[in-house]
């Protein structure tokens, strides 16, 4: 297979997976079973890509973030959502500094795509019948925090999957769970993969022959699908369920632990 075949190939399997609750760290390292392993500044960058690609997709947010934020209700909703990321910076420091590393074995990707989706399914069978709230609370606030810390150390959980999921648990409504899962999200993986591409090319860690011209290639290619993806999730959740996204991690974390553990 050619080498910017498996660019544009991960790309788009990181633009899809990025922000839908179904673990893009389990999908590109099931990916990689079948494509040439790309390297961590490779994985960073695109990620970096897909997540930027979002934003005018909440610009009208971020508008009042820049030029209402003197506004009572929108200068409460930023701070909610600094609490939450600082909340994961701080987690994240303090993993980083134990050392804690992602597990690359698929087993235990298999088992956090298997736990989330029956979640999914759990939640959504006594959700039910209930009002929804259309408030982010600070225990929301709170909770979404420590959720991204679990994804992050746990592979196959999904950031925005532990998010969302979380969210509703304590009474949020499917769409502004989503869209604080997002919120909070940006700031993140941006932080996330800023400090993992300083590091890169501080240390000497970054790949003498890093293909840069496919490293594009799969960036630009996650950017678009991760647009495309996001705009099709907002709209998705206005009408249905997290139903569908548990049975998928279920059916593929059967299909992991059958196929390859």
């Amino acid at each position: 297979m050619t080498d910017w075949l498996t660019a544009t190939l991960l790309g788009i399997v990181e633009g899809i997976t990025e922000f839908i609750p179904v673990s893009s760290t389990g999908h590109l390292l099931i990916a990689e079973k079948w494509l040439p392993r790309q390297s961590d500044l490779f994985n960073v960058v695109i990620q970096s890509g897909a997540v930027a690609a979002v934003i005018p997709l909440f610009w009208p947010r971020l508008r009042q973030f820049i030029f209402q934020w003197r506004e009572p209700a929108v200068f409460q909703m930023i701070q909610k959502v600094f609490v939450a990321f600082a909340l994961t910076c701080v987690g994240g420091y303090v993993l980083e500094k134990k050392h804690v590393k992602l597990p690359e074995q698929l087993t235990p990707v298999a088992i956090a795509l298997l736990v989330g989706g029956i979640l999914f399914l759990l939640v959504e069978f006594w959700l039910r019948g209930k009002p929804a709230r259309n408030e982010i609370t600070w225990t929301i606030a709170l909770a979404v925090g420590f959720a991204q810390l679990l994804a992050a150390v746990f592979p196959g959980t999904s950031r925005s999957g532990a998010t969302i999921l979380i969210s509703l648990v304590l009474g949020l409504g499917r769409p502004l769970a989503t869209e604080f899962s997002f919120l909070v999200g940006i700031p993140t993986m941006f932080a996330a993969g800023s400090l993992k591409i300083f590091k890169a090319f501080h240390h000497p860690v970054v790949p003498v022959h890093e293909n840069w011209t496919n490293l594009l290639i799969a960036t630009v290619v996650a950017a678009i699908v991760s647009f495309i993806a996001v705009k099709w999730l907002l709209r998705y959740v206005q009408t249905h369920s997290f139903v569908g996204f548990g049975w998928y991690r279920i059916a593929l974390g059967v299909l992991i632990l059958a196929a390859w553990v």
